[in-house]
């Protein structure tokens, strides 16, 4: 079993940056593919990014492309994501997720980005 909870969400204005973390429970965190989703109101989540259980594949959302970073620190047990260049679409409720045979869902944190 993994528990996951995400921190660094706020409120910051368009062209703006966050980092988020998301810390993980568990002795198994580097054999996860993990992943950042979202979730804008009265919208369904839709995938953001996601690294390999090693750090050396990444795949991102178009949306987001050239404007956000994962990445993964194994030894803490953390996955990040670096948002820089943010735009008021960006705004929405972040969730971290791991996956190997079964998925793996934080609370969420929410992100809100002012035009």
């Amino acid at each position: 079993q993994v528990q996951l909870v995400e921190s660094g969400g706020g409120r910051v204005p368009a062209g703006g940056s966050l980092r988020l973390s998301c810390a993980a429970s568990g002795r198994t965190f580097s054999t996860y593919n993990m992943g950042w989703y979202r979730q804008a109101p009265g919208k369904e989540r839709e995938f953001v990014a996601r690294i390999s259980p090693s750090g050396g594949s990444t795949d991102y959302a178009d949306s987001v492309k050239g404007r956000f970073a994962i990445s993964r620190d194994n030894a803490k047990n953390t996955v990040y994501l670096q948002m820089n260049s943010l735009k008021p679409e960006d705004t929405a409720i972040y969730y971290c997720n791991a996956q190997k045979l079964v998925e793996h869902w934080g609370q969420g944190t929410q992100v809100t980005v002012s035009s």
